[in-house]
């Protein structure tokens, strides 16, 4: 059973469209077995040289069946070329089609000679195809020649006189030969050479045809003895005469396909710049919002119609946005209730519809669900207009919406795996955080723990400098912890964006004044100094946070320092801003982690001087709260060893005649 499902979801139903009366019944019949089978339906059209020629009745007809198929779900492909068996071939081996459903009418025999249908040659071609025949019963065939005399071959004008031009020139050049006494025979190549012309020039079989019945004429009234009269022709001139009504049939036929296969490698070439443009316009967009502005763009390119667009919101049609072609008409008319009606009709079923189509015959536009699978990014709205969307343009507008949903659904995907590479980095941090935490917490704890322990159980039994030293133990650990608790605290605060920022004019002497009261008391084996370059230096700054930057940058020189290591605390003015560093004579800091010490969790290769390991959130609390303040945190190599910790404060004036 499961290889049976599996076999039935890989089924690509193909159907081929023309202008027949049945090829309705066709596109039906190809849809139903599409959904019988749960596979793909894909309907084909295939522009040959004769597309141009068929008359309007029938270039209707093929409309309404393209507008069909694309009703009943299909993918509408169209192929260039002048066998069309051979290109249904092709595109079923390329898109691995598994079935294929044609149409059959009844075949003309002529004697022993019976004509083969295309029919026929792909059966034979593709024998592990399957193919299905729908006969065609509804009309009776009319039996035309659409070759040099097809009704749609008809010259104009232009034509006409062009090769009365022509004929006169060779005649007179003709003539100019026998008045020079040239054999009578140099009048024929003239004459050919006439032929050719205006096989070129007009492209027209019919006019190559009259050419040649014309020229014979003219060959025996003028240049054949007695002249000026009709006499009949001999064989030789006979032959002449068929020979060039064969030569101006095959320059004309020639011609025709040379201008057709010209028009249609220009169409294939216009298609293939505008789809490489829309692709290349699409990956450099960054938003789905880009990424409709662009599909409308190229679509109003195309088609220069007016534009509707439903982004789709909630799960539901947003507001739409329209978007007017230049030559004007009226964009309103794409936002009456029908025509909102038939979009919301088109998200839900994710299919096409609008203006032709049976239940949406007062609908003003063709609208199209753009989406991928059974998702549906936007739906568009297109201005059918009196106009009928040529199946050429009709391609590549399918074209334009394929890429641009998957343009969106590959955004869609780029932000998915963001989040998911940010899910992954903060369950790293998280891991890292508790690894660190459970490490960095035991220590101080268990001493705590086992001071406090020895001193309920011992305290009569102790003297008095052991009880204080063990009492300055127990207030170096819970320093310490209290100082990493902050600072666990406000990283959380930062990364979860609930950082509050009081700005206000701080002295800058009182802060560094203030943070040194809470320095560790490891720092009193060290010499720290300030240098304030004025007694009154205003700074705008939230005091608690940049008091805490202060503590954090000393407390991290005292740890990386030995005992008696200076440590300046320096403030001087600096254009509009105050400058703050923190500078130690250290062992400093190795060129190849500098790039790191602002980085979460990162402690370096240095050992600490009372062995006791840092989380590493110091420096990334610090740069993060300079950043808020507008400024930012740079670390340099102190002379002739050490570091030199250095941010910016935008200055701060008071006015003291303000009440």
């Amino acid at each position: 059973m499961e290889r049976h499902i599996a076999q039935i979801s890989e089924e690509h139903i193909l159907a081929c469209l023309s202008s027949a009366p049945s090829n309705a019944k066709i596109i039906k019949t190809a849809a139903q077995m599409a959904k019988a089978f749960g596979g793909k339906f894909t309907a084909i059209y295939v522009n040959t040289p004769e597309s141009d020629r068929i008359s309007r009745k029938n270039r209707e007809r093929l409309q309404n069946n393209i507008k069909l198929a694309m009703n009943m779900g299909a993918e509408i492909a169209t192929v260039y070329g002048e066998d069309i068996a051979q290109q249904i071939i092709e595109f079923a081996r390329l898109s691995k089609i598994t079935k294929i459903v044609l149409g059959r009418s009844r075949v003309l025999n002529i004697g022993f000679f019976c004509r083969r249908t295309f029919v026929d040659k792909i059966i034979k071609a593709v024998p592990k195809l399957d193919v299905y025949i729908i006969p065609d019963t509804e009309t009776k065939r009319s039996y035309r020649f659409y070759g040099a005399f097809s009704a749609s071959h008809i010259p104009s004008v232009k034509q006409i006189f062009w090769t009365i031009f022509i004929l006169l020139l060779s005649t007179a050049l003709g003539y100019a030969f026998h008045m020079l006494d040239f054999a009578g025979a140099n009048s024929i190549p003239v004459y050919m050479l006439g032929v050719l012309i205006t096989a070129l020039i007009t492209k027209n079989n019919i006019c190559s045809a009259i050419f040649s019945f014309i020229s014979v004429f003219l060959f025996d009234w003028i240049f054949t003895e007695p002249m000026l009269s009709i006499i009949p022709l001999d064989l030789g001139n006979i032959i002449t005469f068929i020979i060039m009504l064969t030569v101006s049939l095959i320059m004309g036929t020639l011609a025709n396909k040379l201008a057709t296969s010209a028009k249609l490698s220009a169409n294939a070439a216009y298609r293939t710049n505008i789809m490489l443009e829309t692709i290349q316009l699409l990956q450099n967009t960054d938003s789905e919002d880009a990424v409709i502005s662009t599909t409308v763009h190229q679509l109003g390119k195309l088609l220069s119609r007016n534009i509707v667009v439903y982004p789709i919101r909630n799960n539901a049609l947003g507001k739409p946005q329209v978007f007017p072609a230049e030559h004007g008409g009226d964009p309103e008319m794409l936002l009456t209730d029908c025509e909102i009606n038939v979009a919301n009709w088109v998200y839900e079923n994710g299919k096409r519809a609008g203006a032709g189509t049976d239940r949406m015959n007062n609908a003003h536009g063709i609208y199209f669900s753009v989406g991928t699978n059974d998702t549906v990014f936007f739906v568009v709205g297109i201005e059918a207009g009196s106009k009928t969307i040529e199946y050429f343009e009709s391609s590549i507008l399918l074209s334009i919406l394929g890429e641009s949903a998957l343009a969106i659904e590959n955004l869609r995907n780029a932000k998915e795996k963001e989040q998911i590479s940010l899910l992954a980095k903060n369950e790293k941090l998280r891991a890292n955080l508790l690894r660190a935490i459970s490490h960095d917490l035991r220590t101080p704890l268990t001493s705590i723990s086992g001071n406090a322990e020895n001193l309920l159980a011992n305290f009569d039994n102790i003297d008095s400098e052991t009880r204080r030293r063990i009492l300055a133990d127990l207030k170096n650990d819970a320093e310490w912890l209290i100082s990493l608790v902050e600072n666990l605290l406000s990283v959380s605060r930062i990364s979860e964006g609930r950082m509050n920022i009081n700005m206000s004019a701080q002295l800058v002497d009182e802060v560094i004044a203030e943070a040194l009261h809470h320095i560790d008391s490891k720092a009193k084996e060290h010499r720290i100094v300030t240098d304030i370059e004025q007694e009154f230096m205003l700074a705008k700054m939230d005091a608690r946070l940049i008091s805490q930057v202060i503590i954090n940058l000393v407390d991290n020189a005292v740890k990386y320092t030995p005992r008696g290591s200076l440590i300046m605390i320096s403030a001087k003015n600096e254009g509009n801003n105050i400058k703050i560093s923190v500078a130690d004579d250290g062992p400093g800091i190795p060129d190849d982690q500098k790039k790191e010490v602002f980085s979460m969790f990162f402690t370096g290769n240095n050992r600490v001087v009372d062995c006791r390991r840092s989380l590493g959130l110091g420096l990334p609390l610090c740069e993060s709260i300079v950043n808020a303040h507008g400024g930012k945190l740079v670390l340099m190599d102190n002379q002739p060893h050490g570091c030199i910790f250095t941010f910016t404060l935008e200055k701060s004036e008071v006015n003291f005649g303000e009440q």
